[in-house]
């Protein structure tokens, strides 16, 4: 169960990604970003150590705007699927012309998971599993089934750091 601070932080996390203006359950995804806030980013690939210190960032952006010094919970957790996904769209915003919303967006579309609202009625474990599928790496060579598909991929994207992967997406598709 959440504390108030750790609400708060979720909260803050959801309103840079989550822009639903009319918050009907068709439309919300709290529950999906729950449960990424609630999934531990692993990294196992070199480089991708990066990404979840970008994530864990976002914890002392979030403290220093409330104006609070620290907080236990945040320095006894690792960084949420969540906390990386969002900075790595920050990051992403910095280079590109889309907002880290829309990218975030694309992220979550790419996994198969951005259908996934507060109405959805299936089963948590579906999420659950693709998630570990893009945690472990067990994707495919040419990135589906993680963030960055590629319709022509000179490497196994299974291998690649998640930011290498991403510049290969732009240049797959032109972007």
């Amino acid at each position: 169960m959440y504390g108030p601070i750790e609400d708060s932080y979720f909260t803050w996390l959801s309103n840079k990604v989550d822009y639903v203006a009319v918050p009907t359950p068709s439309l919300k995804h709290e529950n999906l970003l729950r449960k990424l806030h609630s999934t531990e980013f692993v990294w196992t690939i070199s480089g991708d150590d990066n990404r979840a210190a970008k994530g864990l960032e976002l914890r002392d952006e979030f403290l220093y705007e409330i104006q609070e010094l620290g907080d236990p919970y945040f320095d006894n957790t690792g960084v949420s699927v969540f906390e990386m996904l969002v900075a790595l769209a920050y990051d992403i915003e910095f280079q590109m012309d889309e907002s880290m919303s829309d990218w975030f967006w694309l992220m979550l579309d790419n996994l198969g998971i951005s259908d996934f609202t507060d109405a959805y009625e299936g089963s948590d474990a579906s999420v659950s599993d693709i998630l570990d599928r893009f945690i472990w790496r067990q994707y495919g060579p040419d990135g589906f089934g993680g963030l960055f598909p590629l319709t022509n991929f000179r490497q196994d994207q299974s291998k690649v750091e998640v930011w290498y992967q991403f510049h290969a997406y732009l240049e797959d598709n032109d972007l």
